[in-house]
């Protein structure tokens, strides 16, 4: 039996599920703040298509001049996750889900597709081998192994926006720059700002809630980014422990 995948739209958007894991089967505040998102970014040519099951498989994807990622380019597409669970894996989907996406930009007569990669495969980025067998490429670079792939079908190249090569801020609190996009955002604040408080570590929490915002953005982003000590650390959602291994690890770092 051939999987049935449907496109979020205005109609449909209040009644489907938006997350890869998140199954609550009351209100989530973090699913909920995706679906407000998402009902404007829909009017902007974001597409998201699923599996038609609550479980399984999607892609998010959109323009790159309205994507919330501070990164540039002309008539591009700009996949912000592409995700297939566990039990979901070897059936095809994310190859049907990658295909359809480069037919849409085709389609559209874009001049390619990007997506966020690394040297080395980081968690909560979409799998970027898994990109590469399809001809994307690494165009743009920056610092901490991360890098922009794309895969061009006339020879343009899109590229980081000069702010998110910097990775430096003024602050010396332990900062995080944070959107509604990911449904898990919204935990991943909570965290952070309990374990901090227990701590005794002042931390500042910063809302991209523009395109603008995301757009000049002083680090590469992935709906979360964190600097310590003015420098960038990392897009990786922390859970509890690694987020105590780094308070703790500060606290050393500030006892020398």
């Amino acid at each position: 039996m051939e999987p049935i995948f449907l496109n979020l739209t205005q109609e449909n958007l209040e009644r489907e599920h938006l997350c890869c894991l998140i199954c609550a089967q009351k209100p989530h505040f973090g699913v909920e703040a995706k679906r407000e998102w998402l009902a404007q970014r829909l009017k902007e040519g974001h597409v998201f298509r699923k599996l038609d099951s609550d479980k399984g498989a999607f892609i998010e994807y959109a323009p790159l001049e309205t994507a919330w990622v501070p990164a540039e380019g002309d008539n591009y597409l700009y996949i912000y996750c592409l995700w297939v669970s566990s039990e979901c894996k070897g059936k095809g989907l994310g190859r049907q889900l990658m295909e359809y996406c480069l037919a849409d930009a085709r389609t559209k007569g874009k001049s390619g597709v990007c997506m966020l990669g690394a040297e080395e495969q980081k968690v909560w980025l979409s799998d970027q081998s898994f990109a590469k067998k399809y001809g994307f490429e690494t165009v743009d670079a920056a610092p901490g192994g991360y890098e922009l792939l794309a895969l061009s079908f006339d020879g343009t190249r899109p590229r980081f926006a000069e702010s998110a090569k910097r990775q430096e801020i003024e602050s010396r609190e332990l900062t995080v720059y944070y959107s509604p996009q990911c449904p898990y955002v919204h935990q991943s604040v909570e965290l952070l700002r309990k374990t901090c408080l227990e701590e005794g570590v002042d931390c500042t929490l910063i809302a991209v809630d523009t395109l603008e915002k995301a757009k000049t953005l002083p680090c590469v982003f992935n709906n979360w980014a964190l600097f310590d000590e003015g420098r960038f650390v990392t897009v990786n959602l922390p859970d509890a422990a690694a987020l105590r291994r780094l308070l703790t690890k500060r606290g050393t770092d500030h006892a020398h």
